[in-house]
């Protein structure tokens, strides 16, 4: 059986562990709350990289860039537009195109992944910079280009596709700037039906575009 002192010595004990988890959560809260507040305020731009990922179906999970006209393409949801948006406003759009193909509204999560790189400072005189193409084209190899010169500008420059080429299976692969590598997908067809708007991406320094080999009947 515990005294008065047994008593007071437990209260100071729970006093304490209440002041400690109070100064915690404290500390913490206004953590979130900015981040809330960032993410809420933050408006899409073009070349950031957003992160889409679909409860109800994983296969549509993937990392989609925004292209030059501010738009990113969706299986299933088609084109939608992010530039100028919040990040809520991206999901609920996307959200709302894939309903009809769902028995219920999807659960749709959209991220930032990463932003785009600052313009760079403008100057007089044209720059150039060096990309590289793979696989089955007119000219493989690196080509230097100039700079603002998109994927389509630059399949023009290199004399088009070989009889063998995949053109629904094209590759964009670009790194970051921690060095990891992104792959997103090009389809020239969607492209030449104006379904998708990827080919007017402006390249980057060090991207590689592949071009793979058609499979037997594609």
């Amino acid at each position: 059986m515990l005294g008065p002192k047994g008593f007071a010595r437990n209260e100071r004990k729970i006093s304490m562990k209440h002041i400690f988890t109070l100064a915690a959560a404290l500390f913490v809260l206004p953590f979130f709350a900015a981040s809330a507040v960032a993410q809420d305020s933050y408006r899409v731009k073009s070349g950031d990289v957003l992160q889409v990922e679909v409860l109800e179906d994983p296969s549509i999970n993937r990392q989609v860039l925004v292209t030059p006209d501010g738009r990113i393409s969706l299986p299933l949801a088609g084109t939608v537009l992010a530039s100028g948006r919040s990040v809520d406003q991206v999901q609920a759009e996307i959200a709302g195109k894939l309903a009809p193909n769902f028995a219920a509204p999807p659960t749709v999560f959209v991220s930032v992944n990463s932003v785009a790189a600052p313009a760079p400072a403008t100057y007089s005189g044209t720059s150039t910079i060096d990309v590289y193409v793979l696989g089955e084209v007119a000219n493989a190899g690196k080509v230097s280009v100039s700079s603002g010169t998109n994927i389509l500008q630059l399949l023009a420059e290199i004399g088009g596709f070989s009889d063998f080429a995949a053109t629904k299976r094209i590759q964009l692969r670009r790194k970051d700037k921690s060095g990891s590598e992104k792959v997103y997908n090009i389809n020239y067809q969607d492209i030449l039906a104006e379904q998708s708007s990827i080919g007017t991406t402006t390249l980057a320094t060090g991207d590689v575009i592949i071009v793979p080999q058609r499979r037997l009947f594609e």
